[in-house]
């Protein structure tokens, strides 16, 4: 019998929701959702890789509890993140006659989570959902929180909604089936709480971090699980990015969503891979500005590309063939969510665990760093 799961809060009043970390979760997902599908009907929402991987399983468990659940199922990656996937979502959904008492579950990854998110927010003017994250990057990050998003040619989670889940079900047990690539995808936001406001965190992961894209069990749930704390305490103080708190979560996302969007959000570079990168680049900026020792931020790229992940912008399939234009870069930062009054806007530190936000950031500062990034 599987021991039973770690349990973070998150403390959102009324709306306040469970993330239940441990294996065998999606075999016991009928006992953990029934409580919340009071009807007893659900629709899934999941890609075509994951459906292969672990749709059955869930519609046994679901089916078990008594609940009638059928499937939609998108195509997996990041492509799918778009308007014309989200309307054909939409659609496919409303086949399946929803009331206002059916709840979507969410199966897969962040572009999945986002998908079935927003959708849960907009059908029927509001539906409950559940996030059951199968990557790495899922369970630390995107199911937690309630920010659902789709992309558009102007940038990458532009339209979306903030509305929470009813409960999180992360089953550490799926991951083993996930490529390594994914596994340190996942493991660069894992990272960034440490660098945000946790060194000690940060120091852990520096002694423990192969062990965690390893597949070594208990440093993984650990890994999961202290994450999940950061963020959920993060979101209660927090929730809709008001008092400039939840803003540090995007720690090298200004840097890693102006990257992905040049690629094209394609296989390229991966969420988390981008991430990595930024926050070497925000490290290193920092340091320029004379805001951390540069130490500092040696010792942010060294873990990082020690566990295998990419720390400059160079390593990127075919950089230096597409000849990129760095003032295109800056320009794709200036259509970031953060910013204010035409400024852009940075999470930059101080040092390991001491990040904050900079608003008001000259472009040139920004031109400056990835100049230096792309001629190393």
């Amino acid at each position: 019998m599987s021991a039973a799961p770690r349990r973070v809060k998150v403390a959102l009043g009324d709306r306040a929701y469970d993330i239940l970390i441990g294996s065998d979760l999606i075999a016991r997902a009928g006992e953990h959702c029934a409580p919340h599908i009071p009807k007893r009907r659900a629709i899934v929402v999941t890609d075509d890789a994951v459906a292969r991987l672990h749709l059955d399983a869930l519609t046994r468990a679901l089916k078990a509890a008594g609940i009638d659940a059928p499937a939609v199922v998108v195509p997996a990656g990041e492509a799918s993140k778009d308007f014309a996937e989200f309307g054909r979502l939409m659609e496919r959904l409303l086949d399946q006659r929803p009331d206002r008492d059916t709840v979507l579950i969410a199966l897969g990854g962040g572009v999945v989570g986002d998908l079935c998110g927003f959708a849960a927010s907009v059908l029927l003017r509001g539906v409950d959902f559940i996030q059951i994250p199968t990557t790495l990057l899922a369970q630390v990050d995107s199911s937690v929180g309630g920010k659902t998003a789709i992309n558009t040619r102007h940038g990458k989670n532009l339209v979306g909604t903030f509305y929470q889940p009813r409960l999180v079900l992360a089953d550490t047990g799926v991951l083993d089936t996930l490529p390594r690539r994914e596994l340190l995808a996942g493991y660069a936001e894992i990272a960034k709480y440490g660098l945000i406001d946790d060194e000690p965190f940060f120091a852990w992961l520096e002694a423990n971090g192969q062990a965690v894209v390893g597949g070594d069990a208990r440093a993984r749930g650990e890994a999961i699980a202290r994450s999940c704390l950061s963020k959920a305490r993060i979101v209660a103080e927090d929730e809709r990015e008001q008092a400039g708190v939840r803003d540090l979560l995007n720690l090298g996302h200004t840097f890693g969503h102006a990257l992905e969007k040049e690629v094209g959000f394609g296989g390229e570079l991966l969420h988390g891979e981008a991430v990595a990168i930024g926050m070497v680049l925000a490290f290193d900026m920092s340091a320029a500005l004379g805001l951390c020792l540069a130490s500092d931020a040696r010792r942010v790229r060294a873990h990082l590309e020690a566990v295998g992940l990419p720390v400059s912008p160079l390593t990127i399939p075919g950089v230096n063939a597409r000849g990129w234009d760095v003032a295109r870069l800056v320009d794709h930062m200036r259509a970031d969510k953060k910013n204010r009054d035409g400024k852009l806007t940075f999470i930059l530190a101080r040092g390991i665990g001491q990040s904050f936000v900079r608003r008001g950031v000259e472009g040139e500062a920004a031109l400056d760093t990835m100049r230096r990034a792309l001629a190393a």
